[in-house]
């Protein structure tokens, strides 16, 4: 299969986040590239089909107090390609929310695949009218200029997690849906793309034993091995 992200994104629809996170997992990449603490809040919360595929286009937040950290020129939400995925990095602690509605709109007309927010979401109804695919850490109600600003695009930022080490980097694929949010690096596209539909199959044979009456531990050992 070409490495032509077209390509693997097509190969990618017909697979949920669980189906990536399987071939991931038989891989031996760590989590099976879920990323923790993520949950669909639109187009409904934790409800639907709605499946998010696309690569990160990172956006890195830093607290207002920072004087260190860059400063970025122009809005971020400007500069997201079409067909992208913004994963925003809010800075702890999250309190205020740092994306709202207006961005949405934005994105919208951008034609930005969906959003994946590491901190908080506000203007949930705004988003939800306009059947945005987004997925958040949490909500709020405060917007975020008063804490926290944009700094870099297209950087690797590192998940806001105590129990999970995990980067993002830019271009990795996110497939992210009811399940939760994984994240898929670029050189190992193509081996997950492969690996899957065999897994699949081997599910299959088990759910048809299982309903035939046969054991779990009895398909999970001849089909799963």
């Amino acid at each position: 299969m070409s490495a032509d992200p077209k390509d693997i994104i097509n190969g990618l629809q017909k697979w949920g986040a669980c189906d990536v996170a399987d071939g991931l997992s038989k891989l031996k990449y760590p989590n099976g590239g879920f990323l923790e603490g993520l949950t669909i809040y639109s187009p409904e919360f934790q409800s639907g089909e709605t499946k998010l595929i696309g690569q990160a286009y990172t956006v890195k937040f830093a607290p207002k107090t920072d004087e260190a950290a860059p400063k970025l020129q122009g809005n971020y939400m400007d500069k997201i390609p079409s067909g992208a995925v913004a994963f925003i990095s809010q800075p702890l602690p999250h309190v205020n929310a740092v994306y709202g509605g207006l961005m949405t709109l934005r994105a919208k007309t951008l034609n930005v695949a969906g959003v994946v927010i590491d901190g908080r979401v506000r203007d949930l109804n705004e988003h939800r009218a306009l059947g945005f695919p987004l997925f958040a850490r949490a909500v709020g109600t405060t917007a975020g200029g008063e804490v926290c600003r944009p700094s870099e695009i297209n950087v690797p930022v590192q998940l806001n997690s105590v129990i999970q080490e995990a980067w993002i980097q830019p271009g990795d694929y996110i497939i992210a849906d009811l399940n939760g949010v994984v994240r898929l690096p670029v050189e190992l596209a193509e081996k997950v793309l492969d690996a899957i539909p065999g897994i699949v199959k081997a599910d299959e044979k088990c759910a048809e034993g299982i309903k035939a009456g046969r054991s779990v531990e009895e398909v999970f050992k001849e089909f799963r091995g």
